[in-house]
């Protein structure tokens, strides 16, 4: 494996059942996982003190580390002012949580836009409540990474960069996904090259741009292999590849997915075989590179 790369997991996609997950990460050989989901409830709705009690032990167990909560921050309408405030509030535990693991990144989103509205319209609104969360996340030292999901504000390349160059801090970041990229119309390297001064962290998930769906990486549009060669190789991209399979129906997508339900799943036999089969398939890719 190349030095200075982690390879971590959204382990529910695995199981909901926390011990399932690091069984089958700890016979891959993985040392990191990303939490978004444990025992059936979202990393977010947990509170330190009982992250601390139930959770952190059995990771500590199994020599497992945390590479980043997969939290919904972010995720909810940019209008809706009291999903906003709980949110501030499920991000200082977040934060806090965070600390007890021993992990910097928490993932998030930059909101759902008003359907049949221009996202531009609403930028300085966006920033305004980044920057709200941004400062949550400067009183712990800990940095969020934004992901370019489909359907928020910040789903293109474009308006990732308003948002990174405007807030300009050291405690958001970006995480590239490929696959959300491609099921946007984006050229994913366009967006590397657009983006890569302010990525910190990358999501390993595919696509096909004629009907979006999701597929084994490197099997896509996402032009993951090349890609992974030009950032670690030239570009010396050093931290985590994080395992997004999106390759089975798993239970969190169903929770925090309000977009229509893709058509993309149940490629894989199981959770787990489809997050054995994106494991198996991004060794390959980094054994060439």
């Amino acid at each position: 494996m190349l030095d200075n790369i982690l390879i971590s997991g959204f382990a529910d996609e695995i199981d909901m059942n926390l011990d399932t997950q690091l069984k089958v990460v700890k016979e891959l050989g993985m040392r990191y996982i990303c939490i978004r989901a444990a025992d059936g409830k979202g990393i977010a709705d947990y509170t330190p003190e009982e992250f601390e009690a139930n959770i952190l032990p059995r990771l500590k167990a199994a020599g497992v580390g945390v590479s980043s909560m997969g939290s919904p921050i972010g995720k909810i309408d940019i209008d809706d002012e009291d999903a906003y405030a709980k949110q501030l509030q499920q991000l200082e535990n977040l934060c806090q949580i965070c600390k007890l693991a021993d992990c910097k990144y928490i993932r998030m989103f930059s909101f759902w836009m008003p359907k049949d509205k221009n996202p531009d319209d609403y930028t300085d609104q966006v920033l305004a409540k980044l920057e709200g969360f941004a400062k949550v996340a400067e009183k712990y030292d800990v940095i969020l990474i934004h992901e370019n999901e489909k359907d928020i504000y910040g789903d293109i390349g474009r308006r990732c960069k308003v948002i990174l160059d405007k807030l300009a801090s050291p405690h958001f970041k970006a995480a590239f996904d490929f696959a959300n990229f491609v099921q946007c119309g984006e050229d994913t390297e366009v967006c590397w090259e657009m983006l890569k001064e302010h990525v910190v962290y990358i999501h390993i998930k595919d696509a096909v741009t004629n009907n979006s769906d999701n597929v084994l990486c490197g099997t896509g549009d996402g032009k993951i292999p090349q890609l992974l060669k030009k950032l670690i190789r030239e570009d010396g991209y050093q931290g985590f590849l994080t395992l997004e399979p999106h390759l089975f129906m798993f239970s969190t997508f169903k929770a925090l997915e309000t977009a229509e339900v893709s058509k993309t799943f149940n490629k894989a036999a199981s959770g787990a075989d489809g997050f054995i089969q994106q494991y198996h398939a991004l060794v390959d890719i980094l054994n060439t590179i």
